[in-house]
């Protein structure tokens, strides 16, 4: 997940703590998110979705330390965009492409959502994992870094963000994958999805944790 905010100071610790996700160690410290089980979920899918799209890279949005789109990135032989705002998950990003081995396949950006995609670009699989608790639940995981888990008033914030630029660098025929907190949030951007997009498919982890695909919406 990517932070709306943050302090630290951008480098790997020495002894970070490390985990194996999926085909990588991943790599982290208590400054940023820990990496969560079931948010392989995206990385699974899109590893099955990939045979069927264009050539070309995968962009990650919210990346944090990096673990979804490394591990498909790794498992589908894509090149890799990974965008965060937060230095200290971008450090961690990079550190853990070296240790996948793809580090020449994996460009990591360090910047706001805004300024995630340059002029033209277009990918055809799209992942994000935006944080998504709603402001005044983010006391009830007081191990977690605040910006990596605030999503907002309503925890949507983020996640709107991401459908807009993913509106805009989707490929025509390509497929965006989003982490959502269960199918009440599901149900809630879909109201809000930018002119054009549409979600096509849910799979649910367990009745908190979701992840919609969403697609251009077919011409009639």
């Amino acid at each position: 997940m990517t932070s709306l905010r943050s302090v630290a100071q951008p480098h790997v610790t020495a002894t970070p703590t490390m985990i194996e996700m999926g085909s990588c160690t991943i790599s982290f410290d208590e400054r940023v998110l820990a990496p969560r089980p079931w948010t392989l979920l995206q990385s699974r899918w899109a590893t099955e979705l990939s045979p069927l799209l264009s050539a070309g890279p995968i962009l990650e949005l919210c990346a944090g330390v990096g673990h979804i789109g490394l591990v498909a990135a790794v498992e589908c032989g894509r090149r890799l965009v990974q965008v965060d705002i937060d230095p200290v998950a971008c450090a961690f990003a990079r550190s853990n492409a070296c240790h996948a081995g793809i580090e020449d396949r994996v460009a990591v950006r360090c910047e706001s959502l805004d300024a995630a995609v340059r002029p033209g670009e277009r990918f055809p699989l799209i992942l994000a994992d935006p944080p998504y608790l709603p402001t005044a639940q983010v006391g009830d995981w007081p191990s977690d870094p605040v910006g990596a888990i605030d999503g907002g008033p309503d925890g949507l914030e983020l996640a709107r963000r991401c459908a807009v630029v993913v509106a805009s660098a989707l490929d025509h025929n390509g497929i965006a994958l989003l982490q959502l907190a269960g199918r009440r949030q599901v149900d809630e951007l879909d109201q809000d999805l930018p002119t054009g997009l549409e979600i096509r498919e849910i799979r649910e982890f367990d009745p908190y944790r979701a992840v919609v695909l969403l697609q251009r919406k077919s011409r009639v």
